[in-house]
């Protein structure tokens, strides 16, 4: 039996020694061609931060003048396309029924959009109607005369239901605007909010309001008011 390397079993003749020559170049041969093996190279991915724009009142109003509604909310901004003759019918007759209750009562003035709502730089609104305090019995002028709602309302509309319903009910309950309505034309109802419930409140047949310093409240008979708006 060989023990060891082979060629140790070997007489170290010339055609031993031929043997031996030939399988060492072999190996180098194999060895030249071969394919060293390497380490895999990792493969990282960078990912770059989403820098989102924060809006200001001033660079809103740096924008120019195409027909839409711009409006800024903590930073973000809403744009609001033209609306619809249905969405202005609503607006109207609630800006109607608002003006003439309080000719009567003297407790403050509606205004309809647009019209700048500035609370602070980051945040500007133009509700579709609204309703502030009078100063020294007379309209103000402008929203910084006065600083405060007594009233804000929009008219829903598929653009602008997450803007009416969670960026703008946050913002009114955060300025501590008394009520906030949303008109619902499709399902006929009103959501009413306060700065105390953080549930609206929802009124299918009338709502009521009556702000500070108002004798009798306005009452807004909704059965007519919808009739009234979608042409029944």
């Amino acid at each position: 039996m060989v023990t060891g390397p082979f060629w140790k079993g070997l007489a170290w003749n010339d055609d031993a020694r031929c043997i031996l020559v030939t399988l060492m170049s072999h190996a180098v041969d194999r060895f030249r061609h071969g394919h060293l093996l390497t380490r895999r190279r990792e493969t990282y991915r960078m990912y770059m931060p989403q820098l989102t724009r924060q809006w200001t009142v001033e660079s809103v109003h740096a924008l120019p003048d195409d027909g839409n509604r711009y409006e800024v909310i903590d930073g973000e901004l809403f744009m609001t396309p033209s609306p619809r003759w249905r969405h202005q019918d609503a607006v109207y007759e609630l800006h109607h029924l608002l003006r003439e209750y309080l000719k009567r009562e003297r407790a403050g003035h509606a205004f309809g959009a647009p019209a700048d709502v500035i609370f602070s730089p980051r945040r500007l609104v133009q509700p579709d109607v609204f309703v502030v305090p009078l100063v020294n019995g007379r309209r103000p002028e402008q929203f910084d005369d006065v600083g405060r709602l007594l009233l804000a309302a929009e008219v829903l509309s598929p653009s602008t239901a997450r803007a009416d319903r969670v960026a703008k009910r946050t913002l009114y309950r955060d300025e501590k605007v008394p009520e906030y309505w949303i008109i619902d034309l499709d399902a006929r109802t009103v959501e009413r909010s306060t700065p105390a419930d953080s549930r609206p409140e929802i009124f299918v047949d009338e709502i009521v309001w009556q702000p500070d310093g108002a004798v009798t409240p306005c009452v807004i008979d909704l059965v007519q008011y919808f009739a009234a708006v979608l042409g029944e």
